[in-house]
């Protein structure tokens, strides 16, 4: 005689199932009863005032204000050249280190003292150190670096 193919496990899970189904009919019958009642029917309507506050009353008419579309600007306002600072990148320092052989070297700042790595790459002529220098700074991996380096003579 063959074993019956029902589980203990699949005989709970078709319960659960079941009574899933038929809570989800209670729920929609209950719905379908409120609504005939005279429950709330449709969409609410939410409005925003001129603070920008979402509220459920209609905003007043006579505190209306019309804006035309013309003046309304969606792009970044133009700067004119007045208005650009005149900055120079080109910066002064002195060479605190510099070693050839592996290629990288510190500068000091001479406004700031701040020293600023500096790799072969972006040396123009040749350094050594206590070199009085003219040099541009550059976002590295680990902070600023100085590049483009010039000796001044």
């Amino acid at each position: 005689m063959a074993k019956s193919q029902q589980s203990f496990n699949k005989n709970e899970k078709e319960k659960k199932r079941l009574k899933k189904r038929e809570d989800k009919r209670k729920k929609m019958e209950a719905r379908k009863a409120e609504a005939k009642e005279g429950g709330k029917k449709g969409v609410e309507f939410a409005y925003v005032d001129a603070y920008g506050n979402i509220t459920d009353t209609p905003p007043d008419p006579s505190q209306k204000i019309s804006i035309n579309a013309e003046d309304i600007e969606v792009s970044v306002p133009k700067t004119l050249e007045s208005d650009k600072e005149q900055f120079d990148p080109a910066r002064k320092g002195t060479v605190s280190f510099f070693d050839p052989s592996k290629g990288f070297g510190f500068i000091i700042d001479s406004e700031n003292q701040e020293k600023y790595f500096t790799h072969v790459s972006g040396i123009i002529d040749e350094i050594t150190e206590n070199d009085k220098v003219t040099f541009e700074l550059e976002k590295g991996l680990k902070g600023m670096n100085a590049v483009k380096v010039k000796l001044v003579k």
